[in-house]
């Protein structure tokens, strides 16, 4: 998946992608918001912690949303940033600089945790015993992701294939949309109670686009300083050869929605 955040892979630093992250990727669209809405996530005075937060792109929407806040990520610089977009929005949400599992919230604490674009890097057992202990009893885990789908956009296809050539050890290219309805490794600590996907038209113009591969994994978190600007230069060639001004990508959204408990039965 080409834009997820590993906490097990010291070669990345989003922290170097700060300021094209903050402006370039405003996260999924309004209707991912009012579907998990409509299942009754991310409500007025629910309690909310967002993992590996990023720029904290989930986390400032549901604050504005009305829920109330918490959100960590291992990048400080990420959080710094996160801080202070929340401080220009007049949010308050209590960031932390940490790994997932080793977030500080109260045992029973939470009515949802969410983790966008990263749980698949996760201690995935440490995060679940850490669950355990920070959800409520009827408490929520919403693993969702937010990706460009290359085998469907040709720009999206044409911009992949730029970046494997300036950066061929990146491991994200080529993704399909989506883990199924059954996001592995989560059960039996955790119970299914909802999943949902869905294709989405992002509106992008050359300049957006340019900036949101450079705030990739494949890009501005690995590639170095002289590295990212050439990578730039040839990216902005093959659009004005490929793409209009203005255009759109190909984009799957999904969520998974669980609840902690046993395993489901047929």
């Amino acid at each position: 998946m080409q834009d997820t955040t590993s906490e097990q892979d010291d070669r990345i630093d989003w922290g170097k992608t700060s300021a094209d992250y903050a402006k370039h990727r405003p996260g999924p669209p309004p209707s991912f918001y009012q579907r998990l809405w409509a299942l009754g996530i991310g409500l007025p005075r629910q309690k909310v912690l967002d993992l590996a937060t990023g720029t904290g792109v989930i986390a400032r929407q549901l604050a504005t949303q009305g829920s109330e806040v918490m959100a960590s990520d291992l990048s400080g610089e990420q959080v710094r940033m996160a801080s202070e977009l929340a401080r220009m929005q007049g949010l308050k949400i209590d960031f932390q600089v940490a790994p997932a599992d080793e977030t500080q919230a109260a045992d029973n604490s939470i009515d949802v945790v969410t983790a966008n674009q990263c749980f698949l890097y996760f201690d995935t057992p440490r995060v679940l015993a850490s669950l355990q202990r920070w959800l409520k009893p009827d408490g929520m885990l919403v693993i969702s992701h937010f990706s460009w789908l290359p085998g469907v956009d040709p720009i999206a296809k044409a911009s992949e294939a730029l970046i494997l050539q300036h950066n061929p050890n990146w491991q994200g290219a080529h993704y399909r949309g989506g883990t199924g309805p059954r996001y592995p490794g989560v059960t039996p600590a955790m119970n299914y109670c909802g999943y949902f996907y869905y294709d989405e038209e992002i509106a992008f113009t050359r300049e957006a686009w340019m900036g949101r591969i450079r705030a990739s994994r494949g890009i501005g978190a690995t590639l170095d300083e002289k590295q990212v600007a050439s990578f730039d230069a040839d990216h902005e060639a093959l659009l004005k050869n490929i793409a209009e001004p203005e255009f759109t990508i190909t984009h799957r959204i999904d969520a998974h929605i669980l609840k902690v408990g046993p395993v489901e039965t047929d």
